[in-house]
């Protein structure tokens, strides 16, 4: 069996460079890289109702914008299947059989299911749908035979959860499903961003996001507006590296490739630390060289994005034939599913045969 990714994001806004660096970097990297034999990115919009149920248009409106960021960075329909959750209805048959696999201890045990309650301030009005999603998810992975899922450290708790019940199904029917594995990011600056205020999460609610979509404006002024070192007061004070948000999205956008056209006195990042942590570098000077790094990674998906918006038809196109190709590949999975549990009744010929013969005695 070949190689294949499945991953996706929630359609509850426009993506921000915590996604870029996080997820959709890598998956172009991972897409034109020719190891993998298919590649399904997903628009979670069923999985976004969970804790946005009254308010769809929310939903709605961001499967464009989604869809536009995807495109911009560089995910190419013709090697990517692009495709909306909520279209494939065969991933809920799957998520209703599953569901028999996974006991509520266990889903109140998954830290990720946890945290994400206590951070929507849900307690004890936690919505059904919201509450069974890494069954869902589950769902999601299996009905493509996904063998590699990209996703930062606090997802690791929802592939293990698909992994228990892959081993559940694969147990007590036979071997239909496929065991995923997790692939993180690379560089641990991408493994989760901080806010530009220094909150631990970029958080479009929190309004501290960079957003792929910003004009340049927008980027060199939330850049110069990040919280760094409160310590720093003066240029001749040293200053701290740790918990310092320009250098930690330095760690995560800049390279020695980019001293030589910024800042040529320096050979590296490392040279900038040490600088910045002895004293005599100023915050000023360091946002500066990190809004030139950024726009230089943000331009071309901004320009990108200016041309797919000319025709935004010819996208809901692109989604509208990605999820065809995603049902297709799903409903084969589920007729395996339903023949390994035994009710695939009217497929059945040899079931309806002997049933004729019991009856015909």
């Amino acid at each position: 069996m070949g190689k294949i990714i499945l991953t996706g994001d929630r359609p509850t806004g426009r993506l921000h460079v915590g996604h870029y660096v996080g997820s959709l970097k890598r998956r172009v990297e991972l897409q034109n890289s020719g190891e993998y034999d298919k590649t399904f990115i997903m628009i979670a919009d069923a999985q976004a109702l969970t804790d946005n149920i009254e308010n769809p248009e929310k939903v709605r409106q961001n499967i464009i914008e989604v869809a536009l960021d995807y495109l911009s960075c560089g995910l190419d329909p013709a090697k990517s299947t692009l495709f909306i959750q909520s279209q494939i209805s065969e991933l809920c048959e799957l998520t209703f059989y599953y569901m028999d696999l996974v006991t509520v201890s266990r889903l109140q045990r998954n830290p990720t299911v946890k945290a994400e309650i206590q951070m929507r301030n849900f307690e004890a009005s936690i919505p059904v749908g919201f509450f069974t999603y890494p069954i869902s998810q589950a769902a999601d992975i299996t009905a493509f035979k996904a063998t590699t899922v990209p996703v930062g450290d606090d997802q690791l708790p929802m592939i293990e959860q698909t992994r228990e019940i892959v081993r559940k199904f694969n147990s007590v029917y036979s071997e239909v499903l496929v065991e995923p594995e997790a692939l993180l990011p690379q560089n641990q600056a991408c493994m989760r961003l901080p806010g530009i205020d220094g909150k631990a999460k970029m958080s479009k609610s929190l309004g501290n996001c960079i957003y792929l979509a910003d004009t340049a404006d927008d980027v060199r002024k939330k850049i110069m507006s990040m919280y760094t070192d409160p310590t720093h007061l003066q240029v001749s004070d040293p200053g701290h590296i740790e918990g310092n948000t320009v250098f930690t999205y330095l760690d995560a956008f800049c390279k020695d490739e980019h001293f030589e056209r910024y800042l040529p006195e320096y050979a590296n990042l490392d040279e900038l630390k040490a600088h910045y942590q002895r004293g005599g570098l100023g915050d000023v000077k360091v946002k500066k060289l990190l809004n030139n790094v950024m726009q230089e990674e943000l331009e071309p998906i901004r320009n990108r994005r200016k041309e797919y918006e000319k025709d935004i038809p010819e996208i809901y196109n692109i989604l509208k034939k990605g999820s065809e190709k995603a049902r297709e590949e799903a409903a084969q999975t589920l007729s395996e599913v339903k023949n390994a549990m035994r009710i695939n009744y009217f497929d059945d010929a040899e079931l309806i045969k002997n049933q004729a013969e019991k009856y015909g005695e």
